[in-house]
Parts: structure tokens; C-alpha cells; sequence
């Protein structure tokens, strides 16, 4: 076992550009430092009704029931999908890379037959092939289309009212469920405008707070589904969550501090204003993405999403070339420039790194990391060109107001 005594001692602080957890601002900080409270304190209803409120306000929702959870994003996941779906039956997942694939995996694992479509590496979700999928499926067994809005592993949005149009050109009545972990927060979601029936999400990427918070929203389709859905559950139940008590709403203790720590992150996006942190996420993505543009010239590195509108604001997933190691290049940011970046994940282990742009950041702090990408790139013989951090500044200076 590992302790704070065999990590060498370090200056200042460590950059963290992961795309989750993200840099949790000190006024969350503070806020998490309170006591915790007798399950009777008015301010516990309190600082939960804040945080409901809060995701209502960031999902666009007027009337979506919102369900906390002490858990991560796949327990959020898990919550959703045996809420929504009984053994057997079927759901269509789509391909975005390695969390499609893994909420499949977890569906399966409670019990779900999953039909999945491929994901087609650097390229959003296959919208054509949802439609066809649909119009195949004349009997309407599938009962739900799951989708990650951003998949942090290949940096990829995708075009989630474009889905729905989908959707409905079929006429299927499939329940249109999409995951938020990575976007909430970093872009503008509608859930009502956009017709999505049901959401899930967690805490520790645009909305600033340390991992432990996940949440799912349901509409007025997705509770009656829920409501007629044989599966067993109970811990994960929403049925058993709709409740005006704080202790039911948990299933038990609620994560007290947490839930201050939501709620003085919510109090940050009211302050900046949902627009302006949209605005600043767009901003800091365009100088990421400008510095590996100019390091990409050189031929050792590439952006791993091909298509430049569907890459994300959150992160920025870099694929290396052949003889290139990403580890390395991590592990001499991290030790010897203090930038702490991501790994790749699932079927992009060893072959690319990811720069996360998303929650309590500004330009400075974008080119701090940068600086320090690209010393551990130059330091390593990585041929970048040098001219990443110049571009970044170039774009900065030409797009802020």
C-alpha cells in the first residue's frame, strides 16, 4: 500500500486535465468542508431540492422526475437500465466506442438482450443505422435506444436531435435514452425540446464535483415504463425514490457532503450564466484543438475524431503514431511538467492520450497544460513541431472578446 510519503514532494500545484475527474473549484471545496446533519435539518431537503433544480435547469427540463444516487456513472447506468428494462428484453445500443460498448456490457450483465450498432472509429454515432435497425424491428421489441451523447474515450459528440429525427421517422415508440456524463455542463442539452425520454449523468466532469454523485432524469414515458417493468430491483428503484423524503429519495443516508459540493457548483453556473460557460468550453476545445492541428504537421500525431463538428468541448483524444508511446509521454507530463492528462481506454489502450477542457478552467490554465503536453513531447523526441502552444494563443487572442 501506497501513501502521500512515497510521492516525491512538488511546488505549486498539479494541472489536472483529465476529462474526469475535472478540477474542482475551491468554492466546492469549501462547501464540502461543512458538518454533516441529522437526517431531520431543513437544510438537507434543502441542498437536495438545489441540486435537482439545478440539473433541471442544465438538462432544459420542466417536468422530469430526477433520481440521485451514491454512486458513479455506472451505477447510474445500471439504475437506468434495470428502471427501464426487464430480462429479455431488448435494447438498441448506439456505437460510440468504448462506453457504448460498456453499457452494453453491463446491460447484458443485468439480464438485457442488447443490439448494438458498429461504431466506425473517429466518426459519431451511426444515425442511418439506427433508422434501420427501427424500421427492422416490426414487432417493437426493442424497448429503448441508449446513446452517449460524449464519449470521452474517442472525444466524440454526437448529434443528439438528428437521433431523434430518426427515431421518429421510424414511428418505433422505443423509449430515446441518452448519457450526459461527459456533456452536461461543457454544452447545451435540451431534454424536452429534443424529445429524450430519460438521462443519466455524474458528478465529477462539467458540473465540478468529485466522483460520487450519479443522477438519472425520466420523463412522464419513462416512469410509466418504469412503473410497469417486472425486473427485480430495489436500492436502484425509482418507484421506491419518488418521494418528498430525503431518506427515501437515497434509499437511506444521503451523501450530505456531496450534495453541497453540487449545490455550490450550481451556484458557479448561475453566477457565470449556462450561455457563458457554453461559450467559455467552445472557447478553450478551439485551442486544444488548435495546438494539435499545428502538432499534427509533423506527422507523429493526429486527432482521433475525424470529423472537426463532432468533436467534443470536453476532450480532446490524440492518436499517436506507430512508435510513439502515450504512456510515456503521460508519465513525463505528469512527473516532470505537472499536467496530469488521460490514458486511452478499451480498444484505444497504448495508442492515444486525452487532454481534458471541461469544468473550472480557464485559458490560462489551457495553456499551462499545453506547455507542459508539449515539453513532454519535445522532451521525449516526439516530433511536434513546436508550434502547438503558439497556435493556441493565437486562436485565444483572435476569439476572446
Amino acid at each position: 500500500m501506497t501513501s502521500a510519503a512515497d510521492f516525491p514532494f512538488f511546488p505549486g500545484v498539479r494541472s489536472l486535465h483529465s476529462p474526469g475527474p475535472s478540477h474542482v473549484p475551491k468554492a466546492v471545496q469549501d462547501a464540502m468542508t461543512n458538518q454533516p446533519m441529522d437526517m431531520g435539518d431543513p437544510r438537507v431537503d434543502g441542498f437536495i431540492a438545489a441540486c435537482e433544480r439545478g440539473l433541471r435547469g442544465l438538462l432544459n427540463t420542466q417536468s422530469a422526475d430526477i433520481f440521485l444516487y451514491a454512486a458513479n456513472g455506472h451505477g447510474a447506468w445500471e439504475a437506468m437500465t434495470i428502471n427501464l428494462i426487464a430480462p429479455g428484453q431488448k435494447v438498441l445500443i448506439a456505437g460510440t466506442g468504448h462506453f457504448s460498448d460498456s453499457w452494453a456490457v453491463l446491460s447484458e450483465a443485468i439480464g438485457a438482450h442488447v443490439v448494438r450498432t458498429p461504431y466506425n472509429e473517429g466518426y459519431p454515432i451511426d444515425v442511418d443505422a439506427i433508422e434501420s435497425i427501427l424500421r427492422a424491428d416490426t414487432k417493437n421489441e426493442i424497448v429503448a435506444v441508449f446513446a452517449v451523447h460524449t464519449d470521452t474515450a474517442s472525444s466524440t459528440t454526437t448529434d443528439i436531435p438528428a437521433l431523434r429525427r430518426a427515431i421518429d421517422a421510424t414511428g418505433h415508440p422505443a423509449l430515446f435514452v441518452v448519457d450526459v456524463v461527459a456533456s452536461l455542463g461543457a454544452t447545451k442539452f435540451e431534454m424536452d425540446a429534443w424529445g429524450v425520454n430519460a438521462v443519466i449523468g455524474a458528478s465529477q466532469k462539467g458540473l465540478m464535483t468529485p466522483p460520487g454523485l450519479g443522477f438519472c432524469a425520466a420523463d412522464e414515458r419513462a416512469m410509466e415504463v418504469c412503473n410497469k417493468n417486472p425486473a427485480p430491483r430495489f436500492y436502484w428503484d425509482w418507484r421506491l425514490r419518488k418521494s418528498e423524503l430525503s431518506y427515501r429519495k437515497f434509499c437511506g443516508t444521503p451523501p450530505q457532503n456531496l450534495l453541497m459540493g453540487m449545490e455550490a457548483a450550481f451556484g458557479l453556473i448561475e453566477k457565470e450564466g449556462a450561455e457563458n460557460v457554453f461559450a467559455r468550453h467552445r472557447l478553450l476545445a478551439g485551442a486544444v484543438q488548435a495546438a494539435v492541428e499545428a502538432w499534427s504537421a509533423e506527422g507523429q500525431l493526429q486527432f482521433l475524431c475525424k470529423v472537426p463538428d463532432a468533436r467534443s468541448v470536453s476532450v480532446t483524444t490524440i492518436l499517436v503514431a506507430p512508435g510513439v508511446d502515450p504512456e510515456k509521454i503521460r508519465k513525463v507530463a505528469r512527473e516532470q511538467f505537472q499536467v496530469l492528462i488521460a490514458g486511452g481506454l478499451g480498444q484505444f489502450a497504448g495508442r492515444v492520450f486525452r487532454i481534458g477542457h471541461l469544468g473550472s478552467l480557464n485559458s490560462a490554465m489551457i495553456l499551462g497544460a499545453l506547455g507542459g503536453v508539449e515539453a513532454a513531447m519535445e522532451s521525449l523526441g516526439v516530433a511536434t513541431g513546436g508550434q502547438g502552444v503558439r497556435r493556441a494563443i493565437q486562436y485565444l487572442a483572435e476569439h476572446t472578446k
